[in-house]
């Protein structure tokens, strides 16, 4: 049934398109780095290669099977949703990692193995020599107690200076050779692999099984001598291979402290999910943890044993943050990580616990500049192809349909402006590229939009060739169109859906930016293009068929009243002959 006069408010659906575009680029112009550019794929701009070789306890070689999970693992970290354009590919024993753009920094720090213990302080901490003792620069005793009913907070303890994630170098950097002097089996000597003999594989295990004898001894003179000679500045031979299940001397993760801790009381596997958010109490970003059921009453209990001690939660062998306890986290709540972070690097942590601990250390090659495949002469040919195409499309629809097509060119207009804005503050929501398989989603997701437009003037047109003015055809032919509208977008938006959650690589872009002009077809037609027609049948210049591009179709509903009427004469005279008869 179409709507009556009286239901049809078309300047409140062109007010809410309206307000929709302008909170769009709103956030475009006011939020982020204000770039309104959208993010381009490592085959528009090139990208930045980092190459992550494996690096096992024993020095073995790593297992395919490993290989292939830490390749999964870091895939979910990069490209969680599967439209930034990166690339992890496995080469012999080493994961290639391809990024967009030229930032070497994103590329290195996929690589941490992400080890995540919570182990507690068991000794005072203690600072490396030049620098201020920790009591100086760790505000954990200013945190305020939480009020009944909140979560208690973890405080604060990561020291001053360059905040965690930000890696340090070493972090990732290749492990040099240890000078070959002293007896291997002396905790405080270096291991002897300086000798030709000795493979690289071979002498990277003796340095950790070095490192692991001298800062993992439960002798407590064993451990104040890793106290006194441990390097925080040098590259970390344990790096994400120290023994949950022994004690542990580490430094923070800006070299200006150091820990003795005590064996693991959760591991980092039993965190259920990682978030990062700015805590506008304490006007800071914070990383918040989950721990399944398991962790969460380990976690419960010991905060309940522990109040006003420390727990540090060590990251690849190094202490993230060690805050104090004050008071006791319920079973079932989060706890929150804090410390010198900025909206990026708090992002960056939680997505790093968040998907996982790779089953390999791995050390980084330099960072190398990828060009890219195809460039932007590429991209400047597809658009110019896109264009050419929609040119034709629009000169079709003015030839056929007249003014109509002048309503089509602003909807497909306004459609594009729309999608040109999402695209950009997804590049900044979830690091969304658009490479040329998404610039092909593009193009056919507008064109499908165009389809739609077809669709309901058509229909408009069937209800003038049965007769009814041009006033009364539009929302009699739109209640008939929309359903072939909302049911044509539904199955095009289930076979993008289907083909994004199947395919991988590229192919997830272009049914992701098929999916959303899916979305945005449905938008513009409800919201732009039926209420700018409906305006149009109160328009007497508008209503004119020379006009509105429906002069054939009125002379052909005229043509069949001509007919009908001389049918019915004809029947007339017929029945009257016969009765004269």
């Amino acid at each position: 049934m179409a709507p009556s006069s009286g239901s049809v408010h078309p300047a409140r659906y062109l007010a809410v398109f309206a307000v929709l575009m302008a909170a769009v680029y709103a956030l475009v112009f006011f939020t982020g780095d204000k770039s309104p550019t959208p993010k381009l794929g490592i085959d528009l701009q090139g990208g930045t290669r980092v190459t992550l070789t494996a690096r096992t306890p024993d020095g073995s070689q790593p297992s395919q099977d490993s290989l292939k999970q830490a390749q999964q693992i870091i895939e979910t970290r990069v490209n969680g949703l599967g439209v930034s354009g990166s690339e992890v590919v496995i080469d012999g024993d080493n994961l290639v990692i391809t990024v967009p753009g030229d930032d070497s920094s994103q590329a290195r720090s996929l690589g941490q193995t992400a080890r995540l213990f919570i182990r507690p302080v068991l000794t005072a901490a203690q600072p490396v020599a030049g620098q201020p003792a920790p009591g100086e620069q760790a505000p954990a005793n200013e945190t305020p107690a939480p009020a009944a009913g909140e979560q208690a907070p973890v405080g604060e303890s990561v020291p001053q200076g360059r905040p965690f994630p930000a890696q340090e170098p070493s972090a990732v950097d290749p492990v040099p050779a240890a000078p070959a002097t002293g007896d291997p089996g002396s905790p405080e000597a270096p291991a002897a692999v300086g000798s030709p003999e000795v493979s690289e594989a071979d002498e990277a295990a003796n340095q950790i099984t070095e490192a692991k004898a001298l800062r993992q001894s439960e002798d407590p003179q064993v451990q104040q001598a890793a106290l006194a000679t441990i390097d925080c500045n040098a590259p970390d031979p344990l790096q994400g291979n120290d023994d949950p299940a022994l004690p542990l001397v580490a430094c923070s993760t800006d070299g200006a402290s150091v820990y003795v801790l005590g064996p693991s009381i959760i591991d980092g596997q039993q965190i259920d999910d990682a978030t990062s958010g700015f805590n506008s109490q304490q006007s800071r970003h914070e990383v918040s943890l989950s721990f399944d059921s398991e962790g969460s009453n380990t976690w419960a209990k010991f905060t309940g044993a522990n109040i006003g001690k420390q727990a540090a939660f060590t990251l690849d062998s190094k202490v993230v943050s060690a805050p104090q306890i004050q008071g006791a986290t319920p079973a079932g709540s989060a706890t929150s990580i804090t410390g010198q972070f900025t909206a990026q690097s708090a992002s960056e942590l939680a997505n790093t616990l968040k998907y996982g601990s790779l089953p390999l250390s791995f050390a980084s090659s330099e960072a190398e500049t990828v060009s890219a495949t195809l460039g932007l002469a590429s991209l400047e040919a597809g658009l110019i192809a896109g264009a050419i195409g929609l040119v034709l499309v629009l000169l079709y629809c003015l030839v056929y349909y007249r003014a109509l097509g002048l309503l089509t060119a602003l909807s497909l207009v306004l459609a594009g402006l729309m999608v040109y804005g999402i695209l950009v503050l997804l590049g900044r929501w979830i690091n969304f590229t658009l490479d040329l398989a998404g610039i092909a989603g593009l193009i056919i997701g507008i064109g499908m939009t165009a389809d739609s437009f077809v669709v309901f003037f058509e229909r408009i047109k069937d209800e003038i060739r049965e007769g009814r003015s041009f006033r009364s055809a539009v929302p009699r032919g739109w209640a008939r169109a929309r359903k072939t509208v909302l049911s044509g977008n539904a199955v095009s938006f289930i076979a993008a859906a289907v083909l994004y959650a199947l395919a991988v690589g590229q192919v997830r872009g272009f049914a992701f930016t098929l999916g959303l002009t899916t979305i945005l077809d449905v938008v513009v037609v409800f919201l732009v293009t039926w209420p700018l027609v409906y305006l149009c049948t109160k328009s007497k210049f508008w209503s004119k068929p020379g006009v509105n591009g429906l002069g054939a179709v009125a002379e052909v509903a005229q043509e069949r009243k001509r007919a009908a009427a001389r049918t019915t004469s004809s029947t007339v005279s017929a029945d009257a002959s016969t009765k004269g008869a």
